[in-house]
């Protein structure tokens, strides 16, 4: 059972090594070998060294230029080696990083609705952001830090032991074995406080994010305190966890700096014995300091780069885990796409909860034929709504089937089903960029005149040209720099755009002023004929014309029939349509 650090790597690994691109395996491989003969390059020099000592004490008068040009052309040459190591390894990170990134962010968006409904935005960033940051960062300690840490151990060991016996390479081992030790356990002890760290700025972040995607909110209620107190209580955890953490960063460091005193101290006490014992000369004990010198950097790198790889594996475990959430809604294996023949839509026996101890749908039949127009209205939480969503397969029905054109949707492709149905919904989201894009967004495509033409059937055109900056406006975070009404115009312009086959409208035009809904209406009438057309309202007045309404109630359906014959029934429909009525002749009556 694999540990989860090498589940990470196991799950990285075919980034770094794709089957299907021979260029970045040989990417790796030509990087390795300029490893290795980097440090085998630079091993020479501490015994060059040696050798301009040992002449200089036997003939002072004599300077051993070759050999000290010699001792610079070995040090240019493996700095030259970790140049080329580093160049060419650069695309095979920067590759990974990129792939795993996408690839998480692919996953996330075939995760289901209920998956981003329970999750936090915000939290969601920053295990993004830390996860792809991480990946460079693991990458660059292990190829550049402990790798060519290891490969300098055994080659000093080595060289050691062949020119100065073996007592030296069983104190460097013993040093070695010894330090890593304490350095695996206490970084194991420390990484708690990472986690701990890791979990509160997640919190921080996600206030932060929430509380400025709801600036208004804040405002109207005033609570610019209680917002910051919020932040502030986050970011006070993340300040403690933070202070443990650097409190053992300071043991860590202590404990590796006397294991690697005690180490030198060895090492040079053998030394010292071999020259009064004439087994060593003077620039055996240069060069035997040298090879310590050039050994000790990496070693106090190495605890560094360990902590920071265990870090960045903390974070891509966090990262790896979204891959690893379960896609709720998939297509079944060789799904077809749907074939489309005049959009008849089936709900059939429909059952549907999102938590199962509470019930949305309870055997739902309904049938809306081939290029008519279906109304659905009810009270607040009668299930209106989750129609849509079911119908677009954010959900999958607990019971039941929904057909379009006598095809179930669970046996076909998502993609296709969605690609027929062109949605405006009650609450319009906008991106952070300019009314063009957003409208284009229906069709990335489409031609400015096409984009053009949406925008006026959806009343739009005229209001965008008498901005300064016109299509090219851009329309803030969540589109906030447009009122209710311009969203909601936008978000029609983007559906007519889109050119679907099936209309589904969501209190379309629930923001906008009496005048401009008629005329949106109509057009969206005329648009919609003889296309099939579901519509949620609340407004009875906006659905009079409708072939068929459905009244729902607790999840089921009340009442069925056109608007006069629900009318003529006295019930449920009537009483609704009753109080609309009132309520606007009593506004008219204020106005």
């Amino acid at each position: 059972m694999s540990t989860p650090k090498f589940t990470t790597f196991r799950k990285l690994w075919p980034s770094l090594w794709p089957q299907c691109m021979p260029g970045v395996r040989w990417r790796v491989i030509v990087a390795s070998a300029a490893l290795i003969l980097s440090k085998i390059v630079l091993l020479t020099t501490p015994l060059v060294w040696k050798y301009v000592v040992d002449d200089l004490l036997a003939n002072p008068k004599v300077i051993p230029y070759t050999l000290i040009l010699f001792y610079g052309a070995a040090r240019l040459i493996s700095s030259l080696f970790s140049e080329v190591r580093d160049a060419v390894f650069a695309q095979v990170s920067q590759r990974a990083l990129r792939q795993v990134g996408v690839k998480v962010f692919d996953h996330l968006h075939r995760l289901s609705l209920r998956f981003h409904l329970d999750r936090q935005t915000g939290g969601i960033t920053r295990i993004i952001e830390r996860g792809t940051k991480s990946i460079e960062t693991l990458l660059t300690f292990l190829t550049f830090s402990i790798l060519p840490t290891f490969v300098e151990i055994v080659l000093v060991c080595g060289t050691l032991w062949w020119f100065y016996g073996f007592s030296f390479s069983v104190i460097i081992l013993v040093t070695m074995a010894a330090y890593i030790f304490y350095t695996l356990k206490l970084t194991e002890w420390r990484i708690h406080y990472v986690r701990s760290m890791n979990t509160n700025d997640n919190q921080a972040q996600t206030k932060a994010i929430d509380s400025l995607l709801n600036y208004e909110t804040v405002k109207y209620f005033s609570n610019e305190a209680h917002e910051k107190n919020r932040f502030d209580a986050a970011l006070r955890q993340y300040e403690i966890a933070a202070v443990k953490s650097k409190i053992s960063l300071s043991y860590l460091n202590i404990g590796q700096a006397f294991i690697m005193s005690l180490g030198l101290i060895a090492v040079m006490i053998v030394a010292s014995r071999g020259i009064t014992q004439n087994t060593m000369t003077t620039g055996d004990l240069i060069a035997v300091n040298i090879f310590l010198i050039q050994l000790a950097v990496p070693l106090f790198n190495l605890g560094f780069a360990y902590r920071e790889i265990k870090l960045a594996l903390v974070n891509l475990e966090e990262m790896f885990h979204l891959l690893d959430e379960p896609q709720d809604i998939k297509d079944i294996s060789n799904a077809k796409p749907i074939a489309f023949h005049g959009g008849k839509i089936v709900f059939d026996n429909v059952s549907f909860a999102y938590q199962s101890d509470r019930p949305i749908l309870m055997n739902l039949s309904f049938t809306v034929p081939a290029g008519k127009t279906l109304a659905v209205v009810g009270t607040s939480g009668a299930g209106k709504s989750t129609l849509s969503r079911l119908l677009f397969r954010f959900y999958d029905v607990s019971a039941g089937s929904i057909l379009i054109d006598n095809q179930d949707i669970r046996h076909v492709t998502q993609t296709s089903v969605r690609d027929l149905i062109g949605m405006v919904p009650q609450d319009t989201v906008l991106f952070n960029d300019t009314i063009l894009y957003n409208i284009a967004y229906g069709r990335p495509d489409a031609t400015q005149y096409e984009i053009e033409q949406a925008a006026k059937q959806a009343r739009l055109h005229d209001f965008i040209q008498s901005l300064p900056q016109g299509y090219e406006t851009r329309v803030g975070e969540r589109g906030l720099k447009l009122s209710g009404g311009e969203k909601q115009r936008v978000a029609i312009a983007r559906m007519l755009l889109k050119q679907p086959k099936i209309f589904v409208f969501d209190e379309a035009t629930s923001a906008l002023d009496t005048r401009t809904e008629k005329e949106i209406q109509e057009n969206l009438k005329v648009i919609s004929n003889h296309h099939t057309t579901l519509i949620i309202a609340h407004r009875l007045s906006t659905i009079i014309d409708a072939d068929d309404i459905l009244v729902l109630e607790e999840g089921q359906i009340a009442e069925q029939g056109n608007h006069e014959t629900l009318l003529l029934k006295g019930g449920l429909y009537a009483a609704m349509w009753q109080r609309q009525q009132s309520q606007q002749n009593n506004d008219q009556s204020y106005a």
